[in-house]
């Protein structure tokens, strides 16, 4: 059994469903990627294919017309992004760029053969939808946070979240950093760090950004 194919048996719930041949051809058209820290991943040019991420983390953000980005939501070890594989859900049209957020090794499976699986067998195609759609939950937050949240209860969300995905107090982050995944200018990111800081809720150095007061950055994020 090849790297793929133990991979992939855990990955994907259809995977028995497969006979032999079609999981032959997926792990045929499967490679191991490496990206960069920022690299581009999927530039929306394209049908690139389907990423699972074995190590790192990629982010998914939308771009406006006039060139500012929010992400909608990031993908850690073990999950898989769909929707750069658009021409395997022809009836989902969903405009993202991905982008490695750090040092990223990915699976990526040939959207021709997922597309010509999926095509064949039912609960591929089922897996294909549920993933897709179940993203897009994440990206509803977002739009629910944009449209009804102040810039100051996103900014503490986002810098729980943070927290969260890497276990530990200290945001890495620069404020442009910070800003590029709300959808808002460096200097409103500073400007909010700087209340966060005279609250006692956080201390801005240039290490980062350290929550101190975890409680009431949780009570900013309402």
């Amino acid at each position: 059994m090849n790297e793929f194919e133990t991979a992939y048996q855990s990955y994907f719930p259809f995977w028995e469903e497969l006979t032999a041949a079609d999981r032959a051809l997926l792990c045929q058209q499967s490679s191991i990627v490496r990206f960069e820290k920022a690299q581009m991943v999927h530039d929306n040019s394209g049908c690139t294919g389907l990423f699972i991420v074995k190590s790192g983390r990629l982010r998914l953000y939308m771009l406006s017309e006039e060139g500012k980005e929010i992400t909608l939501y990031r993908l850690l070890p073990g999950e898989i992004c769909m929707l750069s594989a658009s021409c395997v859900l022809e009836s989902i049209t969903f405009d993202v760029f991905v982008e490695a957020e750090e040092p990223s090794d990915c699976y990526m499976i040939a959207a021709s053969a997922f597309g010509e699986i999926s095509a064949r067998v039912p609960a591929a195609k089922i897996y294909a939808l549920e993933t897709a759609v179940g993203r897009f939950s994440d990206v509803m937050w977002i739009m629910q946070q944009v449209v009804f949240m102040s810039m100051d209860q996103r900014l503490a969300l986002f810098l729980l979240e943070d927290a969260g995905i890497n276990d530990q107090m200290l945001i890495t982050m620069t404020h442009e950093q910070i800003a590029r995944h709300l959808g808002t200018a460096r200097e409103v990111v500073s400007r909010m760090l700087k209340r966060f800081a005279g609250d006692g809720v956080v201390e801005v150095s240039r290490k980062g950004i350290r929550i101190l007061d975890m409680k009431k950055l949780r009570d900013l994020a309402g």
